[in-house]
């Protein structure tokens, strides 16, 4: 007789998402850092810069676009270079070309994500100029 039960959950109803983790090689060791404590993300070609809520950067070896797939729906892509947590957002520049992040920390918003950004976190964040 089997003890196990089995669930699967009713089509439509998706089971609730675990936060992504990212792991980062640092002085010998392995530290995961959770998704929620990441600011912001800064692409280098092949690498990337994660920059944390404590102030600290870790480089890792995977591309931007690797990472975007794998964080949840909260990191928006402002830019080629820059995957930014919506939670750490504190302003946007008045022209929508920078976000100042919580950390102290800018990041640089594309052209053509302009529009996009401004109808985010226009209505969300007190707006400053440049």
């Amino acid at each position: 007789m089997n003890t196990f039960a089995s669930f699967n959950p009713p089509v439509g109803q998706e089971s609730a998402k675990q936060p992504a983790n990212i792991s980062v090689h640092f002085m010998g060791r392995t530290i995961t850092i959770g998704a929620e404590n990441i600011t912001f993300l800064e692409g280098d070609g092949n690498y990337t810069y994660v920059y944390t809520c404590a102030g600290r950067r870790y480089l890792i070896c995977k591309t931007l676009k690797w990472l975007a797939r794998k964080l949840d729906n909260n990191f928006i892509r402002v830019h080629k270079s820059f995957l930014v947590n919506a939670d750490y957002v504190i302003s946007c520049a008045e022209d929508g070309r920078a976000l100042k992040m919580r950390c102290g920390n800018e990041a640089v918003v594309s052209r053509r994500k302009t529009k996009e950004i401004i109808g985010i976190f226009g209505e969300r964040v007190q707006r400053i100029s440049a």
